[in-house]
């Protein structure tokens, strides 16, 4: 069959995804794609602008395969003469009912965030499907809800819950593991080398980086032996955190910044031992899933998509609840290895679109049959 899949942020993950499942699918997946930047008016505006392109390609698709960051209802409405027979499916990669606000955004104290909320609200009301990386997403999204939409004055059509959660289920993200194992060492590391601690998200409010770096300055007040790896993308406005972790942890931090490539972020990830997390969003965690692959043990917060990345019998080891149980199993891990990385590998492996691509394809073959799931 014939997708057509509308990226209006096609960068990051939003990018590597669309490509990704291009590329291993057995069906013809073209890609309609705005540049990653300027989120909110990539929300208000891109679908006017990917209408047009649509219209202007001639293409004739089976399915329309639209990412969160789409006001769908709008591209529908602008190409109904060609869309309005098509079944839809809406893919959220994340959502701005649950997402948490920067602190230096005005729009929360000026009341002018609900609008992106509603357009994934609307958006979803309007596709035939709609597909949650996790089923954590999912649930926050649904229990949400019915606050937000008693939030306005009248009409607030709670109806639509039940026919939302009906066609809304779990389809997790896809990414490419494989690769990693191109940059497997043959040793991982050096006899004798301190544990290598790993940081490999954005430099961002949202990943937790206080607690993260508080942690790390109890443990070396204690005195034990550890290196810091710091990787992830960071931003002008980069919290001041990560300026002084770097004056207080000094020659303990062997890569701080960016990594350039993929193979030197591959080969970080394989060189390091412990991954504590502490972030205070995730809908996902593509970056936690490519660290366990590299057999990188985990300390993950029992909350948010976390748990599901996890075999059952070994989240007591590997979830921790709050600050201080963080701490002492950090600090058990920097004292005693894990011996289950090869476990947790496993378990993560199902990511793999050598296991998800042809489960996306059967889905969407399913609902290009029956214009519903």
């Amino acid at each position: 069959m014939k997708i057509s899949l509308i990226e209006p942020f096609h960068t990051g993950s939003h990018a590597a995804w669309a490509e990704e499942y291009a590329r291993t699918s057995r069906h013809q997946v073209e890609l309609l794609t705005l540049s990653g930047r300027h989120w909110k008016w990539r929300m208000h505006g891109g679908a006017v602008t990917l209408a047009r392109q649509y219209l202007a390609s001639g293409c004739k698709p089976d399915l329309l395969l639209a990412s969160d960051m789409l006001d769908l209802t709008t591209f529908l409405a602008l190409t109904r003469k060609n869309t309005s027979a098509l079944p839809t499916a809406l893919y959220c990669h994340e959502n701005q009912l649950t997402y948490p606000w920067s602190p230096t955004d005005a729009d929360p104290g000026q009341r002018r965030d609900a609008h992106y909320a509603f357009i994934n609200y609307s958006s979803a009301l309007a596709a035939d499907a709609v597909l949650f990386n996790s089923r954590y997403h999912l649930d926050s999204f649904n229990q949400q809800l019915p606050a937000f939409l008693k939030s306005f004055p009248d009409q607030n059509e709670l109806e639509s819950l039940p026919l939302l959660a009906a066609k809304s289920s779990v389809l997790p993200l896809g990414l490419d593991l494989q690769r990693l194992d191109a940059y497997r060492p043959t040793q991982r590391k050096e006899p004798g080398a301190p544990p290598l601690i790993l940081w490999n998200h954005r430099w961002e409010y949202d990943k937790g980086p206080e607690e993260f770096f508080a942690a790390l300055y109890r443990l070396q007040e204690e005195g034990l032996a550890f290196e810091v790896a710091i990787l992830g993308e960071s931003y002008r406005k980069a919290p001041p955190i990560f300026a002084e972790a770097q004056r207080r942890l000094g020659e303990r931090i062997v890569q701080f910044g960016y990594a350039e490539n993929f193979a030197d972020y591959a080969r970080w990830l394989w060189r390091a031992d412990i991954l504590p997390v502490t972030s205070t969003h995730d809908f996902f965690g593509a970056s936690v899933v490519q660290a366990i692959y590299c057999q990188c043990t985990p300390l993950l917060p029992r909350r948010l998509a976390y748990p599901e990345h996890l075999p059952e019998a070994l989240q007591g080891r590997f979830l921790y609840d709050g600050f201080d149980d963080l701490l002492g199993k950090l600090r058990e891990l920097l004292r005693s290895p894990s011996r289950e990385a090869g476990e947790l590998r496993a378990h993560v492996a199902r990511y793999d679109w050598g296991e998800l691509a042809g489960r996306y394809d059967e889905l969407f073959e399913s609902l290009g049959r029956e214009g519903k799931l």
